[in-house]
Parts: C-alpha cells; sequence; structure tokens
C-alpha cells in the first residue's frame, strides 16, 4: 500500500479547485497542473491511447489480454475538488494504527476530529487514516478515485495473468461545479458501460440518485418613504421572506435522508426594491420532482395575484437526472460490481445517492454508469478523512470487475 498512499499524497498536494464563476474549461488554469501529471504516470505505467484534450479531459486504455469478446468497460474519475472549503496548500496527515480516539488536526486552531460527533471514525480503529491538518479540505473527493484507477490498472499491467478486455479510464475536471460530464466525449470513450470511483465509505454501490435542478427566486420591490408607506410599499426583503415561509418546512436537507426530497434554498440577498433568492430542487422520484418545480411557480403566482402585479418571477434550470431509469436496463452492470466486492470480501452497501456524480450525466448520455465508493468520508471540509485501507480495497474492486467481466462473458459462451 506504499505505492497508494504516495501517489495519494502527491496528488491531494496540487491545488485544484474548480470555480462555479468562471466560464472555462477547465474552471481554473490550476487543474492543469495535476491532469499534465496523470498524463505523464499514465505513459509512465505503460497504459495506452493515452490523450488529454483542450479543455483537460484525459482517456486512456488498458488493452484486452484475452482472445475473448469481452465488452470494453471504463472507469472514472475528477480530479477537481470543491470550492466550499480552501484547497491550498494542503497539508495531509498520516495517522497509522488509529486508536479509535480524537484526533488533534491543529493544536493551534483546536481543531479535532472525534468519534464522538463522526461516528464512522470507529470501525476504522488499527487502520492507517490519511487527515486534513484542519486548515484545508483534503481533496479525497475525489482524488482517492484518481488514485486508486491508476493504481488498479498498473497493478493489471504488472499481473497479465489476470485475464480482462479493454479497460478505458478517464479523469474529468470540474465534476464538483457539476460540469464533469458536460464535454466528455462518450463516443471517443467507446466503452459498454463505466463506473465512477467517487462515492463514500467501504462497500457503496448505487445506481441511483437525485433528479436536480436549481432555481433563482427573483423579486421586485417599491421602495417608499416608511412613514408614508401604507399601501404603496413593496418590501422585497419581506416578500422574500413570505416565499419562504409558504414552502415544505420539513422538507430541507437537514430533515430528509434516504430517498426524502427536499428545497435547499443556499444564497439570498436583497434591499428594498429587489431580492434574489437561490435554491436547488432535489428528489429521487420524477413525479414529485415536477411537482416540486410546480410549486415554486405556483407560490409565485399566488403572490402575484395578491399584489395584482408579477413581483416575482421564478426561473428554473433541471441539472442532472436519476441515472436508474438508465442503468436499471443494464442491471447486469450493477451485479458485476455487487460480486466483485463480495469477492473481495467486502458487504455491498447498494443504497441511492443524496446528491450526483458525473455517472448520473454520463447515463443520460449513452454511457450507464453506477458509481462505487472511493473510501472517504466528511467531503469539502477541514474533517475529510480517507482510510488507506479502504482505498486498497476500492483498488482491489475495480481488478476483480475488470476479471469477472472477462469471466462472465466466457460462462456465457
Amino acid at each position: 500500500m506504499e505505492k497508494l498512499l504516495s501517489r495519494f499524497l502527491e496528488y491531494v498536494k496540487i491545488d485544484t479547485q474548480s470555480n462555479p464563476k468562471s466560464n472555462t474549461t477547465p474552471s481554473t488554469d490550476k487543474q492543469w497542473n495535476l491532469a499534465k501529471k496523470l498524463v505523464t504516470e499514465l505513459h509512465q505505467i505503460g497504459m495506452t491511447e493515452v490523450t488529454i484534450d483542450e479543455n483537460a479531459y484525459i482517456m486512456a486504455s488498458l488493452p484486452s489480454n484475452t482472445k475473448k469478446e469481452v465488452p470494453t468497460i471504463g472507469f472514472i474519475a475528477h480530479f477537481d475538488t470543491s470550492p466550499d472549503f480552501s484547497g491550498f496548500n494542503v497539508r495531509p496527515k498520516v495517522i497509522e494504527n488509529y486508536d479509535g480516539k480524537d484526533i488533534v488536526l491543529n493544536t493551534t486552531r483546536n481543531i479535532v476530529l472525534s468519534p464522538d460527533y463522526f461516528e464512522d471514525l470507529r470501525q476504522y480503529k488499527g487502520q492507517t487514516l490519511i487527515t486534513t491538518d484542519g486548515t484545508t479540505l483534503l481533496g479525497a473527493d475525489d482524488k482517492a478515485g484518481v488514485t486508486e484507477i491508476i493504481t488498479a490498472m498498473e497493478y493489471l499491467i504488472e499481473h497479465p495473468e489476470i485475464e480482462h478486455g479493454k479497460i478505458r479510464i478517464g479523469f474529468t475536471p470540474d465534476e464538483e461545479i457539476g460540469r464533469g460530464a458536460h464535454k466528455f466525449d462518450v463516443s471517443k470513450f467507446g466503452a459498454e458501460w463505466a463506473y465512477t470511483m467517487d462515492g463514500s465509505q467501504v462497500g457503496e454501490l448505487e445506481y441511483e440518485n437525485f433528479n436536480a435542478a436549481g432555481a433563482t427566486i427573483s423579486i421586485k420591490g417599491k421602495s417608499v418613504h416608511p412613514g408614508y408607506a401604507k399601501n404603496k410599499m413593496i418590501n422585497a426583503i419581506t416578500l422574500a421572506n413570505t416565499y419562504l415561509s409558504l414552502l415544505p418546512q420539513n422538507e430541507v436537507p437537514e430533515k430528509t435522508t434516504g430517498r426524502e426530497g427536499f428545497f435547499h434554498v443556499h444564497h439570498i440577498e436583497g434591499t428594498i426594491e429587489n431580492a434574489q433568492i437561490e435554491l436547488i430542487i432535489r428528489d429521487h422520484d420524477l413525479e414529485h420532482f415536477n411537482a416540486r418545480k410546480e410549486l415554486l411557480n405556483a407560490i409565485a403566482n399566488k403572490l402575484n395575484a395578491d399584489f395584482k402585479e408579477k413581483v416575482i418571477g421564478v426561473e428554473i434550470k433541471d441539472q442532472y437526472r436519476n441515472m436508474r431509469e438508465k442503468v436499471e436496463p443494464v442491471f447486469h452492470i450493477v451485479s458485476i460490481a455487487e460480486a466483485a466486492m463480495q469477492e473481495v470480501g467486502i458487504t455491498p452497501i447498494i443504497k441511492p445517492i443524496r446528491g450526483g456524480t458525473d455517472g448520473s450525466q454520463l447515463s443520460f448520455m449513452g454511457l450507464p454508469c453506477p458509481n462505487i465508493f472511493a473510501g472517504g468520508h466528511n467531503f469539502h471540509g477541514k474533517y475529510e478523512y480517507v482510510p488507506l485501507e479502504s482505498m486498497q480495497k476500492a483498488v482491489e474492486v475495480i481488478v476483480k470487475i475488470c476479471e469477472l467481466t472477462a469471466r462472465n462473458r466466457s460462462k456465457d459462451e
């Protein structure tokens, strides 16, 4: 696991934060620093058909080593990190033989990673943890996935006795800002199906995700001297508060779980004359998802009717769909991943994603793409960590999927 660890530590030290306000791809120039390194490394380990395009999308191949007709499959990860928390000057800490107690990430700032709060920590007692120093995120989302894919390909190259078909790998920029699949060339990738290595704890296997949309609520008020405002003033800030009060109060992220959908207000600003609410809509069920969008318009229509003029405008943009629709018809690709986990001693945890991945968009672009664990926890913040043993298990799962795909095809014949 030494090579796995050293490779991961190298990657996380390179700042690759994406930027939602940028219109370029990649959204930040610094993503090129890791992208170019990955291309060099893919050549070094012996991958073929290594390419990187003008938008930093990386693809490479591991040729088939069998005479059987085996489907070409792929593995995909993203190398950008979240703009939600600093990714500059990442200084990872390696905790060997974790004792199950509090981990002091930063003495000066009294930042502690505690199992009393993050209960998942307890299951990793005795393992090697990679954490932050309390001042940045770690970047296991998704540099752990990148590391695991490259390490698995290197292992297959070094062990030609493991029979497999052609394997394609892809690394994308800008997944954290929802654009990771936007310029992914599915035809060029040429795989029958793929897996994103972008989940969390060991065993996660996901083929359902939210239907997603973003909405902007624009409110137009009228500013009048407050002493003479009766029946004249329209306070956009107050109206924004009224609008929000008409949304279901229990259908928010902090009060929902599993397949329960929500409205999530993430930005609000305003003056008396103008206010704006930005929120996201999430639901696994397409009918419920559409009903949520209709509710946003219905609330606006009601308030506009109350004021007898259009004071509220609603703009909704769909973001991605539930990949279940595209994966279920080819469910054997989930079954292969499930069997691979079981063969390497992992109990699969099959559950819906309360979010989305590149895989959801890729599935609707013609590349069915379930999501597999990468091993990390507490993404996008200073408490992020990943057990080294979890990353090793992810490598083993990738290798086993390649092996089972070839083995299953031979059984079919």
